[in-house]
């Protein structure tokens, strides 16, 4: 049993967030992941449940969840076609 004077036993490197995370500790927290398919999918499922419940399954929304939405989708599609617009950008009409 721990007296009142005694610091409480610091959290394993393992359940710290990343914001917890001091610059050294950083690759070994990385290794740590869980990088199977099941832990991605788990990754992916508790960031979509984090979004939606911060943005969209409040009592007074606006429109900011969707917008966010929106705006990932438009930067996606034009990374995922820069080389195509960039060679359309170079081209000459005349």
């Amino acid at each position: 049993m721990a007296s009142v004077g005694e610091c409480p036993s610091p959290v394993p490197l393992k359940e710290k967030k990343l914001m917890d995370v001091k610059l050294g500790e950083l690759p070994s927290w990385i290794l740590m992941r869980d990088f199977t398919p099941k832990g991605i999918a788990g990754a992916f499922r508790r960031g979509y449940y984090r979004y939606y419940n911060k943005y969209v399954n409040v009592k007074k929304g606006g429109v900011a969840g969707i917008s966010m939405v929106l705006a990932a989708y438009v930067l996606f599609n034009y990374c995922r076609c820069y080389k195509e617009l960039k060679h359309e950008r170079l081209r000459k009409y005349h």
